[in-house]
């Protein structure tokens, strides 16, 4: 019975890995850390809370009652510690393009420590200081407020509207932090202090320069990238024009019109006449890439050669009934006629028609038994409950079918 137990006893001290995730509230540590632990990460966000604000709070006492500046070391330790663990804990595996959101707005929660940090400056400036205590810490913490909102609020769906305007107000405070340090150095005769005050004021004003003009760079490289691309593209057009596609052209001609290779080799042309010239999507659910698609799989199923030529805005069509009854139509001619079939789409402001003929023998459709529903209820029924109307004339020169849906029409 023990040996029994041991295994299970084993497996229920195997802790959880340590990995943050990607929906947090700052950094994911505590929660990562109280998984693993096996405790609640509110309990640890506590302890992390409570222990860095009694650290600061002996750093701030032991600076200005004693004038210890090692304490500020101390009293940032835990924070140290958290970074520590941000930095080196791995996050949960997911899909790269995963989106990561936080319930913290870290830019703006730095921008209120630098200005916390900023109103102790009167209270903390002592003449035997080279640098007022909280200067250079309320500076870095607007600098990092930059940073963040520029690097990580950016590509936040939901701060990447507000990033641009904290980012602005950090700058902002950079530049009156350190105009209103250099106005007391200047006051004091402090040499130091001015220096440092300047620099505050310089990282304030690129703060404000620096983005827009690496996003203006980002986009003219895009630009440039893309322009190359286009370049690249037409000569690969060009080559293919002038050898594949009349390969494929001569490949036709020579095996006739109704043989496999003839029908192969016309998919393959259209399809890559597609990629070349049309720039059509295979996927799209527009009418005329649905049109183009069904010709090119019905002509490497049956013997059959489909011509597809649309007339006006036919691709911002998008009917599931138009699609479907046309398909239908296509299906019977290529089964029944074979040879060429045309398709000829044309979309106005107010009707969108869609004409299938083939040259077939034709056949009677008032003598289709009523047991075949492909015309009766795929054409013509399809189009009638989608508020649309469906024709077919047949006679011993072909057939042609007919199909129009208002643009207002149910789809």
């Amino acid at each position: 019975m023990t040996a029994a137990a041991h295994p299970d006893a084993a497996a229920a001290r195997v802790r959880p890995p340590l990995v943050r995730p990607r929906e947090v509230v700052l950094g994911g540590v505590s929660t990562a850390l109280g998984r693993h632990l096996g405790a609640r990460p509110e309990v640890v966000r506590i302890l992390f809370a409570a222990v860095t604000l009694a650290g600061g709070a002996y750093a701030v006492a032991a600076v200005l009652l004693a004038g210890n500046l090692f304490a500020e070391a101390i009293g940032a330790a835990p924070v140290l510690l958290y970074l520590w663990f941000w930095a080196l804990v791995p996050r949960e595996a997911g899909t790269p393009d995963a989106p990561r959101t936080r319930r913290v707005p870290v830019a703006a929660v730095l921008l209120g420590i630098a200005g916390g940090l900023a109103l102790l400056l009167p209270f903390t400036w002592r003449l035997d200081q080279p640098v007022p205590l909280g200067l250079v810490e309320s500076a870095a913490a607007a600098v990092l407020a930059i940073v963040w909102a520029t690097t990580a609020d950016a590509r936040d769906p939901q701060r990447a509207a507000s990033a641009p305007v904290v980012r602005s107000l950090a700058a902002g405070f950079l530049a009156l932090l350190g105009l209103a340090v250099l106005l007391g150095a200047f006051v004091g005769s402090r040499t130091l202090v001015a220096i440092v005050a300047v620099t505050v004021v310089l990282l304030g004003a690129a703060a404000f320069v620096l983005p827009p003009l690496i996003a203006r760079w980002n986009a003219r490289a895009a630009e440039r990238a893309a322009l190359a691309r286009e370049e690249q593209r037409s000569e690969i057009a060009a080559h293919l024009h002038d050898s594949v596609l009349q390969t494929l052209a001569i490949i036709q001609n020579r095996a006739g019109a109704g043989s496999e290779i003839a029908r192969i080799a016309r998919a393959q042309e259209r399809e890559l006449r597609d990629w070349l010239f049309a720039g059509t999507d295979p996927f799209a659910g527009d009418l005329a890439t649905e049109l183009r698609t069904m010709a090119r799989e019905l002509e490497l199923a049956y013997a059959v050669r489909i011509e597809v030529v649309t007339v006006g805005e036919v691709s911002e069509v998008e009917s599931a009934a138009l699609a479907g009854a046309a398909r239908e139509a296509l299906v019977n001619a290529a089964r029944h006629a074979g040879g060429d079939v045309t398709v000829y789409a044309e979309a106005t402001p107010d009707t969108v028609e869609v004409f299938v003929r083939d040259r077939g023998a034709g056949f009677d459709p008032d003598a289709v038994p009523d047991g075949r529903l492909g015309i009766r209820e795929s054409i013509v029924g399809r189009m009638t409950r989608a508020g649309g109307t469906a024709a077919v004339e047949s006679g011993p020169e072909g057939t042609e079918v007919r199909i129009a849906l208002p643009r207002g029409g149910r789809a």
